[in-house]
This record gives C-alpha cells, structure tokens and sequence, in this order.
C-alpha cells in the first residue's frame, strides 16, 4: 500500500546505510553497488504494494539474500576460473608457458593432448562396436542397466521379462564384452 514516493522516500534514506553495510561484507565496491541496486530494484517490482512499516524489514531480507547469492556465485567462479593475468605474475617475461601451469599434481597435463584424445576416441569406437556385436536382448540388458542407469526391476519391466532374466543377459554381456576387448588388447 506504499504509495511510489513513500518507496522512493524509503530507497532514498536507507541506500548509503545499504551500500556501507554491503560494502563492508563483500570488500568490493562496484559489487556492492550492483547487490544494493538489485535489491531496490527487487524490492520495488515484488513488495511495493506493502506497507511502508514493513519496508524496512523486507529490504534487509532481500539484501542479505542478494549478498549471501553473490558470495555463492563468486565461490563457484573462483573455484572454476581463473585469472590467466594471475598465472603471469610470477614469471619472468617471455618466459610463461600457460600450458606448463595447468599440469596436474601427478605432472599429467590438465588437459589430454592429441594422441590422447585419439587414442581415448578409438577405445570409444571399439566398445561400441563390441556393444553392436553382443545378441540383441544382451544389447539391451546391457544399455538400459548400464547406460540409462535403470535397475533391476525398471529393466526387467521395460523388456518383459524377469529380474533373473535381466541379471543373466547382463552378466553374459559384461562376460562377453570382457572377453572381445581383452583379445583386442585391453585390458580392464
């Protein structure tokens, strides 16, 4: 039931308090701004038909949500990102090679290289034409078990056929599998 100056007059006396509060939790200036205006800005679209008493309640409740979510989002981007200007501080010029950073602690790289990812890509190749070798009922044991993640008795259900039959059409395709890829050379 806040009338827009009412809003406006609320925004406008708690926006320092809201900015310096903010400010002093995420140690970020700009961020601060953008948490403070987001949460005026919700504050106006969802709870302007309030009245103006509970103002200043809902204000905090949104600010303090829209700073815990900010502190949520900047975990998640600085366990998975980072700043390749970081990587460059403590070498010497010239001398930086990204590649070399990314190494794993076992001194395997990151990422897998060409023969890798070739050779990754030929194993994928070879069990799936092993899997398109098996008998069908095999075939579909195997891929709805293993492949769609169903169990047991979802499995049986979508053949038609029993618990036992699916354990049974499993195990002689794992077995069979087992055997034509170990005669290929590999190994499990």
């Amino acid at each position: 039931m806040a009338t827009d100056k009412e809003l406006s007059d609320f925004l406008k006396s708690t926006e320092k308090r809201a900015f310096k509060r903010t400010a002093y939790a995420v140690r970020d200036e700009d961020a601060a701004l953008d948490i403070v205006q987001d949460s005026m800005i919700r504050l106006a679209e969802k709870y302007a038909d309030r009245p103006v008493a509970e103002m200043p309640l809902i204000f905090n409740r949104i600010l303090a949500n829209a700073t815990m979510d900010w502190f949520r989002r900047h975990k998640v981007r600085k366990a998975v990102l980072q700043n390749f200007s970081d990587f460059e501080a403590g070498a010497a010029l010239g001398d930086f090679d990204l590649l070399e950073s990314l190494e794993a602690a076992d001194g395997q790289t990151a990422y897998p290289g060409p023969a890798d990812k070739l050779s990754s890509d030929q194993i994928l190749a070879l069990i799936e034409h092993e899997i398109a070798e098996l008998p069908a009922r095999q075939r579909e044991a195997f891929l709805l078990r293993y492949w769609e993640e169903l169990n047991t008795a979802e499995t049986a259900q979508v053949m038609g056929c029993t618990e036992g039959s699916v354990k049974t059409h499993c195990s002689r395709a794992v077995h069979a599998l087992a055997a034509a890829l170990a005669a290929k050379g590999l190994k499990p």
